[in-house]
């Protein structure tokens, strides 16, 4: 397996205690993912002049809350005083937005830019910083991931991603006005948001690069 080395932490934790504290946080497949999803951040933050191993850190811890037990996001939501209209959601939108809060309880990390990008790497925003899109785009388009278009989008998202102004909020309304229940790990619906919101980005992307 890749040997996994952030240079930063961003926490008094050391790399290599942040990794193992992931691992043991989540299955096999998922911890594969994650690690995916971190390389391809970095490959990312490279091709757009952002600190590649802030992002590859970012892209690393992603998911940590992932398979957090749904009783345990629920308490969180409340005890923490969440948006209570999460609880019409469970974890396929809770590992992200709710998510933040156990990285930086149980990673110690508490970087704003960090903690910022995975509270949207489910759902995306209206504005979205240049690490927000890079983790972002890294998930959906991750080596694990196999579905019919991803090589396309593979190759515009190495030529760079759009401007900082372009994300626009369509999907996340659209999702809030449905209130749908979403199923914790296989997601139609969440993956059809950041299907939406990838092709949006990398389209604006190979529009300006032609």
């Amino acid at each position: 397996m890749t040997e996994i080395n952030f240079v930063k932490t961003y926490s008094p934790l050391t790399s290599d205690e942040i990794v193992a504290k992931e691992k043991s946080n989540m299955d096999e497949k998922r911890f594969k993912h994650c690690i995916g999803v971190s390389e391809t951040s970095r490959k990312l933050a490279e091709l757009n002049n952002y600190d590649p191993d802030k992002a590859a850190l970012a892209g690393f811890i992603h998911d940590y809350a992932k398979q957090v037990s749904p009783a345990r996001f629920i308490e969180v939501i409340k005890e923490q005083h969440f948006d209570p209209d999460l609880l019409n959601y469970n974890r396929a939108i809770w590992h992200g937005i709710v998510g933040s809060y156990f990285i930086e309880k149980e990673l110690k990390i508490t970087d704003p830019e960090i903690l910022t990008a995975i509270k949207r790497h489910t759902t995306a925003d209206v504005e979205m910083t240049t690490l927000d899109k890079i983790v972002f785009v890294a998930d959906f388009i991750e080596p694990g991931r196999d579905f019919p278009g991803v090589e396309e989008a593979r190759k515009v998202a190495k030529k760079k991603l759009e401007d900082k102004k372009e994300a626009k909020k369509e999907d996340k309304s659209k999702q809030i006005e449905k209130k749908e229940t979403i199923e914790p790990e296989e997601s139609e619906t969440s993956n059809k948001i950041k299907e939406e919101k990838v092709n949006s980005i990398l389209k604006k992307a190979k529009e300006k690069g032609q």
